[in-house]
């Protein structure tokens, strides 16, 4: 069974869906009362105990698609004993990154807390010990990276067999970082213990596929459709800057937007633009995989809140991160392929909202731009520009097709 957007295209309640009145309690006060399309695709099938793949962009509203049934049913099933053993949790959501892994923890955790549920996160870069001593305290469900789920397995401190929930978010990623064997490693010791499968990801093909066919029963499958592979609230600019102003123009720009993110190739890369973009007046921090895990935190905490107009990060945090009103996205070093130009996109226009793509593109990296816009279908100009230039500072309603001279 497949369904995509046009099935569903009235607005429900999570109520209308089935989902319990204390679980929309809490999301009434966090002011969401109407599901996205993939919610309203996927969480009726899913309540029902069916193993569900879900295709939707980033940006969606995927956890709450997966993490409202989640919660439900593990609420509702026959708690494991937990004695002085390993935790054993009765759901458990798998996802590539840290910061993925705090998103979708702080989203989940009032939820389940209003139905008595423990909701734990253990990723790598933090105090391990910690993590063992708040799974010792209570582990309902628990929402992990593979690497340090599988630690804490080998440490006899987490056992997985009993699960009656497993959640797969952005497997197209893990698929891309390799993680696909740890996935197994997970899905091969639940396989004889009756359970339901929620695999969410951008793509359903090549690895992510295998593992559907393989591990899956019986799946629905539900896609948010578009006529094009960006989101069409996004406004895409692709601007010709010469190395020496480079710097001035991504300074401008961050100056008219209040959140902007910025993706860098490398961390060193990421530092060093901090360091130039505070001399211009930004106020600005890098996340990215040398930092501790304190220092991530606080920039996305800080960025989230208002407190810091702009992050710099590297493609590691292209995918997962969830933060609210991002008005901009500056491509600073091109992305690899067309693909992390998607990634690093849907970090802004999402659940709805609009939002800005900017390419600052030096004259030897015109060509990867056109690259990318013939891959995704995008029909943009590219448009030589200075940091003086006035429509710098507004992005959002500058069409350049109806003035300046085109490259």
């Amino acid at each position: 069974m497949t369904s995509s957007l046009d099935s569903y295209t009235s607005n429900k309640t999570f109520a209308d869906l089935g989902v319990q009145k204390e679980l929309c309690d809490v999301l009434e006060k966090q002011g969401i009362t109407t599901a996205f399309p993939i919610q309203a695709m996927t969480i009726h099938d899913a309540l029902d105990g069916r193993d569900v793949c879900g295709k939707a962009k980033t940006g969606s509203g995927k956890t709450l698609g997966f993490g409202l049934p989640m919660l439900q049913r593990v609420a509702a099933s026959e708690k494991l004993e937990q004695g002085k053993g390993p935790a054993r949790p009765r759901g458990l959501v798998l996802l590539p990154t840290r910061e993925l892994a705090v998103q979708v923890h702080e989203v989940l955790e009032p939820l389940g807390a209003a139905l008595g549920l423990h909701v734990n996160a253990v990723y790598g870069g933090a105090d391990i010990e910690r993590q063992v001593k708040s799974l010792h305290k209570g582990c309902d469900v628990i929402i992990a990276t593979p690497g340090r789920l599988i630690d804490l397995g080998d440490r006899g401190e987490l056992n997985v067999e009993g699960l009656d929930v497993l959640v797969l978010d952005e497997a197209d990623r893990m698929a891309d970082m390799g993680f696909m064997p740890q996935v197994e490693w997970v899905l091969r010791r639940i396989a004889e213990h009756p359970h339901q499968t929620l695999l969410f990801s951008a793509t359903l093909d090549g690895a992510v596929d295998r593992l559907v066919k393989r591990y899956l029963t019986d799946p629905v499958f539900h896609e948010v459709q578009s006529d094009t592979q960006t989101v069409s609230l996004m406004v895409h600019h692709f601007l010709s800057v010469h190395q020496m102003d480079r710097i001035k123009v991504a300074a401008a720009i961050c100056k008219s937007f209040e959140k902007t993110i910025i993706f860098c190739r490398t961390k060193r890369g990421a530092d060093r633009l901090v360091e130039q973009l505070q001399k211009e007046g930004v106020d600005a921090a890098a996340i990215h995989g040398d930092l501790r895990q304190s220092q991530r935190e606080k920039a996305l905490a800080d960025f989230g809140a208002g407190k810091l107009a702009v992050l710099v990060a590297t493609d590691v945090a292209a995918r997962g991160l969830h933060i609210d009103a991002v008005d901009c996205v500056m491509h600073f070093d091109p992305p690899e392929d067309h693909k992390a130009y998607l990634h690093r996109s849907g970090r802004t226009a999402r659940a709805g909202s609009t939002g800005v793509v900017v390419s600052l593109l030096l004259y030897n990296q015109v060509i990867e731009a056109e690259v990318i816009m013939r891959r995704l279908a995008l029909k943009r100009p590219i448009i030589e520009v200075f940091s003086n230039n006035p429509h710098l500072k507004d992005l959002a309603n500058w069409d350049p097709t109806k003035e300046d001279s085109v490259l």
